[in-house]
Protein backbone atom coordinates (compact mmCIF):
# COMPACT_ATOMS: atom_id res chain seq x y z
CA UNK A 1 0.00 0.00 0.00
CA UNK A 2 1.77 3.75 -0.98
CA UNK A 3 0.99 6.28 1.34
CA UNK A 4 2.08 9.90 1.04
CA UNK A 5 3.19 10.70 4.51
CA UNK A 6 2.94 14.27 6.22
CA UNK A 7 5.60 16.45 5.53
CA UNK A 8 6.46 17.45 9.14
CA UNK A 9 8.71 19.95 8.20
CA UNK A 10 6.53 22.28 6.14
CA UNK A 11 4.80 25.09 7.38
CA UNK A 12 1.08 23.58 6.74
CA UNK A 13 -0.50 21.89 9.73
CA UNK A 14 -0.81 18.48 9.26
CA UNK A 15 -3.23 16.05 10.84
CA UNK A 16 -4.44 12.20 10.11
CA UNK A 17 -7.97 11.30 10.99
CA UNK A 18 -8.42 7.68 12.16
CA UNK A 19 -12.54 6.33 10.64
CA UNK A 20 -13.81 2.86 11.83
CA UNK A 21 -15.50 1.76 8.19
CA UNK A 22 -16.82 -1.44 10.27
CA UNK A 23 -19.04 1.56 12.62
CA UNK A 24 -19.83 3.77 9.79
CA UNK A 25 -21.79 0.88 8.43
CA UNK A 26 -19.11 1.04 4.80
CA UNK A 27 -18.42 -2.95 5.93
CA UNK A 28 -16.20 -4.78 3.09
CA UNK A 29 -13.92 -5.76 6.06
CA UNK A 30 -11.94 -3.24 5.41
CA UNK A 31 -11.52 -2.27 9.22
CA UNK A 32 -10.51 1.09 10.44
CA UNK A 33 -9.04 3.80 7.85
CA UNK A 34 -6.34 6.80 8.85
CA UNK A 35 -6.78 9.37 6.52
CA UNK A 36 -3.68 11.93 6.52
CA UNK A 37 -4.73 15.56 5.43
CA UNK A 38 -3.04 18.64 4.98
CA UNK A 39 -4.48 22.51 5.99
CA UNK A 40 -2.84 25.36 4.84
CA UNK A 41 -3.18 28.61 3.52
CA UNK A 42 -1.79 30.73 0.40
CA UNK A 43 -2.61 34.32 0.61
CA UNK A 44 -6.58 34.12 0.91
CA UNK A 45 -6.46 30.73 -0.82
CA UNK A 46 -6.83 27.51 0.86
CA UNK A 47 -4.55 24.80 -0.94
CA UNK A 48 -5.62 21.42 -2.12
CA UNK A 49 -6.14 18.99 0.53
CA UNK A 50 -4.92 15.75 -0.43
CA UNK A 51 -6.34 12.70 1.65
CA UNK A 52 -4.75 9.24 2.31
CA UNK A 53 -6.10 6.44 3.59
CA UNK A 54 -4.36 3.45 5.49
CA UNK A 55 -5.34 0.23 7.55
CA UNK A 56 -5.55 1.78 11.31
CA UNK A 57 -3.89 -1.27 12.49
CA UNK A 58 -0.89 0.36 10.85
CA UNK A 59 -0.92 2.53 14.11
CA UNK A 60 -0.59 -0.35 16.39
CA UNK A 61 2.16 -1.69 17.99
CA UNK A 62 2.34 -5.74 17.00
CA UNK A 63 3.59 -6.84 20.35
CA UNK A 64 0.75 -6.32 22.50
CA UNK A 65 -1.55 -4.86 19.74
CA UNK A 66 -2.38 -1.88 21.05
CA UNK A 67 -1.79 1.73 19.80
CA UNK A 68 1.23 3.10 19.30
CA UNK A 69 2.09 5.68 22.13
CA UNK A 70 5.20 7.86 21.63
CA UNK A 71 7.33 7.34 22.17
CA UNK A 72 8.08 4.83 19.64
CA UNK A 73 11.32 2.71 18.68
CA UNK A 74 12.69 1.14 15.56
CA UNK A 75 15.37 -1.72 15.38
CA UNK A 76 17.77 -1.84 12.27
CA UNK A 77 15.80 -4.36 10.69
CA UNK A 78 13.01 -1.57 10.17
CA UNK A 79 10.02 -3.36 12.91
CA UNK A 80 8.29 -0.58 15.03
CA UNK A 81 7.46 -0.90 18.64
CA UNK A 82 6.42 1.25 22.05
CA UNK A 83 9.01 2.04 24.65
CA UNK A 84 6.32 0.13 27.09
CA UNK A 85 6.62 -2.63 24.95
CA UNK A 86 10.49 -2.64 24.23
CA UNK A 87 10.73 -2.36 28.16
CA UNK A 88 8.80 -5.57 28.28
CA UNK A 89 11.13 -7.83 25.95
CA UNK A 90 13.80 -9.86 27.20
CA UNK A 91 17.25 -8.10 26.82
CA UNK A 92 15.34 -4.95 25.17
CA UNK A 93 15.97 -7.03 21.57
CA UNK A 94 13.83 -7.10 18.74
CA UNK A 95 11.95 -10.30 18.49
CA UNK A 96 10.80 -10.37 14.53
CA UNK A 97 14.70 -9.95 13.93
CA UNK A 98 16.36 -13.46 13.36
CA UNK A 99 19.36 -12.29 15.53
CA UNK A 100 17.62 -10.09 17.48
CA UNK A 101 18.12 -6.01 17.11
CA UNK A 102 18.64 -3.22 19.33
CA UNK A 103 15.94 0.01 19.59
CA UNK A 104 16.42 3.55 18.65
CA UNK A 105 13.95 6.20 18.81
CA UNK A 106 12.03 7.51 15.88
CA UNK A 107 10.96 10.95 16.25
CA UNK A 108 8.75 10.83 12.88
CA UNK A 109 6.72 7.92 14.11
CA UNK A 110 6.41 10.03 17.35
CA UNK A 111 5.00 12.83 15.25
CA UNK A 112 3.06 10.40 12.67
CA UNK A 113 0.90 8.77 15.60
CA UNK A 114 0.55 11.51 17.62
CA UNK A 115 -1.44 13.14 14.43
CA UNK A 116 -3.95 10.84 14.44
CA UNK A 117 -7.36 11.37 15.60
CA UNK A 118 -10.36 9.44 15.30
CA UNK A 119 -13.97 10.16 16.12
CA UNK A 120 -15.67 8.82 18.89
CA UNK A 121 -18.44 6.94 18.31
CA UNK A 122 -20.45 7.21 20.96
CA UNK A 123 -23.91 9.14 19.81
CA UNK A 124 -23.99 12.66 20.37
CA UNK A 125 -19.96 12.95 20.91
CA UNK A 126 -18.22 12.98 17.56
CA UNK A 127 -15.13 14.92 19.61
CA UNK A 128 -11.42 13.74 17.47
CA UNK A 129 -9.61 12.19 19.76
CA UNK A 130 -6.22 11.39 19.00
CA UNK A 131 -5.91 7.46 18.29
CA UNK A 132 -3.62 6.39 21.23
CA UNK A 133 -5.95 7.87 23.87
CA UNK A 134 -9.14 7.30 22.45
CA UNK A 135 -10.02 4.35 24.80
CA UNK A 136 -9.10 6.37 27.55
CA UNK A 137 -11.52 8.82 25.72
CA UNK A 138 -14.60 6.15 26.00
CA UNK A 139 -14.25 5.65 29.24
CA UNK A 140 -14.68 8.93 30.63
CA UNK A 141 -16.70 10.47 27.95
CA UNK A 142 -19.95 11.78 29.12
CA UNK A 143 -21.92 10.45 26.69
CA UNK A 144 -20.87 7.10 27.11
CA UNK A 145 -23.46 4.99 26.68
CA UNK A 146 -25.37 3.78 30.15
CA UNK A 147 -27.54 0.72 30.68
CA UNK A 148 -31.33 0.86 31.86
CA UNK A 149 -31.23 -0.18 35.68
CA UNK A 150 -34.71 -2.18 35.28
CA UNK A 151 -33.90 -5.88 35.46
CA UNK A 152 -34.57 -7.17 31.87
CA UNK A 153 -34.48 -3.98 29.92
CA UNK A 154 -31.73 -4.15 27.34
CA UNK A 155 -31.87 -0.52 26.70
CA UNK A 156 -28.68 1.43 26.25
CA UNK A 157 -27.86 4.88 25.45
CA UNK A 158 -26.17 8.23 26.73
CA UNK A 159 -27.24 9.52 29.68
CA UNK A 160 -29.52 12.45 28.99
CA UNK A 161 -31.86 9.91 27.27
CA UNK A 162 -32.50 7.64 30.36
CA UNK A 163 -35.01 9.47 32.14
CA UNK A 164 -37.09 9.52 29.14
CA UNK A 165 -36.99 6.07 28.64
CA UNK A 166 -37.71 5.26 32.22
CA UNK A 167 -40.13 7.31 32.94
CA UNK A 168 -42.38 6.71 29.52
CA UNK A 169 -41.10 2.97 29.35
CA UNK A 170 -40.76 1.71 33.17
CA UNK A 171 -42.92 4.64 34.86
CA UNK A 172 -40.55 5.14 37.25
CA UNK A 173 -40.85 8.12 39.23
CA UNK A 174 -38.79 11.19 37.78
CA UNK A 175 -38.35 14.60 40.27
CA UNK A 176 -36.30 17.57 39.39
CA UNK A 177 -33.68 18.44 41.74
CA UNK A 178 -31.39 21.40 42.45
CA UNK A 179 -27.65 21.13 43.45
CA UNK A 180 -26.99 22.46 47.27
CA UNK A 181 -31.61 21.81 48.14
CA UNK A 182 -33.01 19.25 49.85
CA UNK A 183 -35.34 17.41 47.98
CA UNK A 184 -37.99 15.40 50.23
CA UNK A 185 -39.15 12.50 48.77
CA UNK A 186 -41.60 9.29 50.15
CA UNK A 187 -40.18 6.15 49.24
CA UNK A 188 -41.89 2.65 48.82
CA UNK A 189 -39.68 0.35 50.67
CA UNK A 190 -40.86 -2.43 47.97
CA UNK A 191 -39.67 -0.23 45.14
CA UNK A 192 -37.22 2.33 46.53
CA UNK A 193 -35.84 3.75 43.06
CA UNK A 194 -36.26 6.99 42.23
CA UNK A 195 -34.51 8.89 39.45
CA UNK A 196 -33.18 12.32 39.57
CA UNK A 197 -32.97 14.91 37.26
CA UNK A 198 -30.68 17.89 36.80
CA UNK A 199 -31.58 20.38 34.66
CA UNK A 200 -28.68 22.55 35.81
CA UNK A 201 -26.19 20.23 33.85
CA UNK A 202 -28.51 17.64 32.35
CA UNK A 203 -27.20 14.94 35.36
CA UNK A 204 -29.10 12.39 36.22
CA UNK A 205 -29.48 9.93 39.84
CA UNK A 206 -30.85 7.15 40.84
CA UNK A 207 -31.84 6.81 44.36
CA UNK A 208 -31.27 2.57 44.77
CA UNK A 209 -32.40 0.51 47.89
CA UNK A 210 -32.63 -3.05 49.16
CA UNK A 211 -32.43 -5.03 52.61
CA UNK A 212 -29.23 -5.72 53.87
CA UNK A 213 -30.56 -7.98 56.32
CA UNK A 214 -29.62 -8.24 59.36
CA UNK A 215 -32.81 -6.64 61.16
CA UNK A 216 -32.60 -3.76 58.39
CA UNK A 217 -35.46 -3.53 56.30
CA UNK A 218 -33.52 -1.28 53.90
CA UNK A 219 -30.43 0.72 52.75
CA UNK A 220 -30.47 3.79 50.39
CA UNK A 221 -27.72 5.07 48.49
CA UNK A 222 -27.33 7.53 45.30
CA UNK A 223 -25.54 6.36 42.21
CA UNK A 224 -24.76 8.96 39.30
CA UNK A 225 -25.51 7.56 35.94
CA UNK A 226 -22.20 8.19 33.51
CA UNK A 227 -19.00 6.35 33.04
CA UNK A 228 -17.17 5.49 35.83
CA UNK A 229 -14.20 7.26 34.96
CA UNK A 230 -15.90 10.47 34.33
CA UNK A 231 -13.54 13.54 34.95
CA UNK A 232 -14.98 17.03 37.63
CA UNK A 233 -17.00 17.87 38.28
CA UNK A 234 -17.87 15.01 41.04
CA UNK A 235 -20.74 14.60 43.75
CA UNK A 236 -21.70 14.54 47.62
CA UNK A 237 -24.82 13.41 48.76
CA UNK A 238 -26.27 14.37 51.97
CA UNK A 239 -29.05 12.01 53.01
CA UNK A 240 -31.75 11.69 55.83
CA UNK A 241 -34.35 9.73 57.23
CA UNK A 242 -36.64 10.77 59.68
CA UNK A 243 -39.07 8.37 61.74
CA UNK A 244 -43.08 9.01 62.85
CA UNK A 245 -43.27 11.77 65.41
CA UNK A 246 -43.05 9.41 68.60
CA UNK A 247 -46.06 9.66 70.83
CA UNK A 248 -44.72 10.66 73.83
CA UNK A 249 -43.34 14.01 73.34
CA UNK A 250 -43.50 14.34 69.72
CA UNK A 251 -40.10 13.84 68.87
CA UNK A 252 -38.38 12.13 65.53
CA UNK A 253 -35.43 10.47 65.60
CA UNK A 254 -33.90 10.42 62.54
CA UNK A 255 -30.58 9.02 60.43
CA UNK A 256 -28.13 10.49 58.59
CA UNK A 257 -25.05 9.79 56.15
CA UNK A 258 -22.69 11.88 54.05
CA UNK A 259 -20.99 10.38 51.01
CA UNK A 260 -19.04 10.78 47.36
CA UNK A 261 -21.46 9.55 44.76
CA UNK A 262 -20.71 6.65 42.96
CA UNK A 263 -20.91 7.28 39.21
CA UNK A 264 -21.32 3.99 36.87
CA UNK A 265 -22.80 3.25 33.22
CA UNK A 266 -24.95 0.57 35.01
CA UNK A 267 -26.44 1.76 37.90
CA UNK A 268 -28.61 -1.39 38.21
CA UNK A 269 -25.96 -3.43 39.03
CA UNK A 270 -23.34 -1.78 41.30
CA UNK A 271 -21.76 -4.15 43.65
CA UNK A 272 -22.46 -2.95 47.08
CA UNK A 273 -19.46 -2.77 48.47
CA UNK A 274 -18.93 0.31 45.76
CA UNK A 275 -21.54 2.06 48.01
CA UNK A 276 -21.78 3.94 51.01
CA UNK A 277 -26.06 3.15 52.16
CA UNK A 278 -28.09 4.83 54.73
CA UNK A 279 -29.57 2.24 56.71
CA UNK A 280 -32.96 2.56 57.82
CA UNK A 281 -34.00 0.57 60.80
CA UNK A 282 -37.81 -0.49 61.21
CA UNK A 283 -38.82 2.09 63.67
CA UNK A 284 -38.23 5.07 61.23
CA UNK A 285 -40.91 3.22 58.75
CA UNK A 286 -44.02 4.66 58.22
CA UNK A 287 -47.07 2.68 57.22
CA UNK A 288 -46.93 -1.48 57.72
CA UNK A 289 -46.57 -4.38 55.34
CA UNK A 290 -45.68 -3.95 51.80
CA UNK A 291 -47.36 -0.17 51.95
CA UNK A 292 -44.23 0.91 54.55
CA UNK A 293 -42.51 3.80 53.28
CA UNK A 294 -39.66 5.61 53.89
CA UNK A 295 -39.39 9.91 54.30
CA UNK A 296 -36.17 10.31 52.51
CA UNK A 297 -34.61 13.50 52.64
CA UNK A 298 -31.71 13.99 49.63
CA UNK A 299 -29.09 17.29 48.63
CA UNK A 300 -26.69 17.24 46.33
CA UNK A 301 -23.68 18.81 45.80
CA UNK A 302 -21.52 19.58 43.02
CA UNK A 303 -18.27 19.29 43.43
CA UNK A 304 -15.82 21.03 40.78
CA UNK A 305 -12.32 20.14 42.16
Amino acid sequence: MEMELPNLNGPVKQEIVVHDAAAQGRGGGGGAIAEASEHGMRGTEATPTPTVRIEANMLDCPIFSSPFKPPVFQCKGGHLACGSCVAKLPWKQCQRCDHGGDFHGCPFVDAFVSSARMKCDHHGCGRQVTYHKLDDHKSACPLAPCRCPVPGCGFEGPPPALPLHLSAIHSMPVHAVQYGKVLQLEVPVSEPRRLLFAEEDGRAFLVVGGSLGLGVPIALSVVCIRAGASPPPHYMAKVWANGPPAVANDRTDAVRAEFHVTSSKEPGTVAVEELTFLTVPHKLLAGAGPSRTVSLHVRIDKVTS
